[in-house]
């Protein structure tokens, strides 16, 4: 799974896992090293689903294991150390991608003498990795580019500069080169890629889900009787700035606080005030909230 960092990759694995009922297991591929190095072996990551399982091991064998940071454990380039944190661990990721029976603790992370053992056969277990696999759109351009060639079949060199989606023509090619081995490639077959949240998306992100940036804020303030309302033209602005921050839906969050915690101190303290209302012009700091009062 291929997308921008805040595109929603974790998100939407833990969506999937509800759906399906099954225990899930989110692991960061950047504390993974090879066995006998300090960090987290590859075995600990079928530790965390069997806890998120219950201990229960039928229903371990069934779950979904997310591999996050997929990207940071590429082949380090022109490198004559030890590369314990990146091909290693492709490599040591292969058996548990194939199906394997691995042998882990019941009940604690770290094995030892005294925590009983379990083992678990990761052939049914749905492996999804993901990554933001920045600098990958620099080596999809320059293979699309060198297609370019003289005469009526060509195409402008600066074609898919432009091109937002760049990431959607990926190949097992592409990732090689970025520093993904073969046979890692091989056995995670479908490769998908999220596009970057546009404005329309993030006014949604704001505006839709239950629990919803703008909802928690308008609760907040229902607490003091005081009534929140954003106007269309805000959340533009908003989504706007969002943009260009370009961390996805996670960028909403700190611009909404910036503004609005002057509001959340100010506001409850006039017990007059019925409701206010955020305006782009406020935004732009061309004015204030527009504040009404009660009856």
């Amino acid at each position: 799974m291929i997308g921008p960092t805040g595109s929603g990759k974790t998100y939407l694995v833990k969506t999937l896992a509800r759906l399906l009922d099954v225990p899930l297991a989110i692991a960061d591929a950047t504390s993974l090293t090879e066995a006998g190095y300090i960090g987290d072996d590859i075995e600990s990551v079928v530790s965390k689903l069997l806890s998120a399982a219950d201990n229960d091991v039928e229903r371990a064998e069934r779950g979904i294991i997310f591999i996050d940071e997929i990207d940071k454990i590429a082949k380090k380039k022109n490198t004559s150390s030890r590369d314990v944190s990146g091909e290693s661990v492709q490599q040591e990721l292969l058996k548990l991608l194939e199906g394997s029976t691995v042998e882990v603790p019941v009940g604690a992370n770290q094995k030892n003498a005294m925590t009983p053992m379990t083992t678990v056969r990761t052939e049914n277990i749905l492996f999804i990795c993901g990554g933001a696999f920045p600098d990958l759109e620099d080596i999809i351009k320059e293979r699309l580019k060198e297609k370019t060639s003289i005469g009526f079949s060509s195409e402008l060199k600066d074609k898919y500069d432009k091109d937002a989606n760049i990431l959607s023509r990926v190949t097992n090619e592409d990732l090689k080169k970025f520093g993904m081995i073969p046979e890692f490639l091989g056995r995670l077959p479908i490769t998908v890629t999220l596009e970057t949240l546009t404005k329309e998306l993030l006014v949604r992100v704001l505006n839709e889900p239950r629990n919803a940036i703008l909802k928690q804020y308008q609760k907040l303030l229902e607490l003091d009787e005081v009534k929140l309302v954003f106007e269309d033209e805000a959340l533009e602005w908003i989504a706007e700035e969002a943009l260009k921050k370009k961390t996805g839906a996670r960028a909403l969050r700190a611009i909404i606080e910036s503004f609005m915690l002057d509001i959340m101190y100010e506001i409850p303290k006039d017990p007059n005030i019925g409701s206010v209302i955020i305006t782009r012009a406020y935004l732009d700091k061309n004015g204030g909230p527009l504040i009404q009062m009660r009856g």
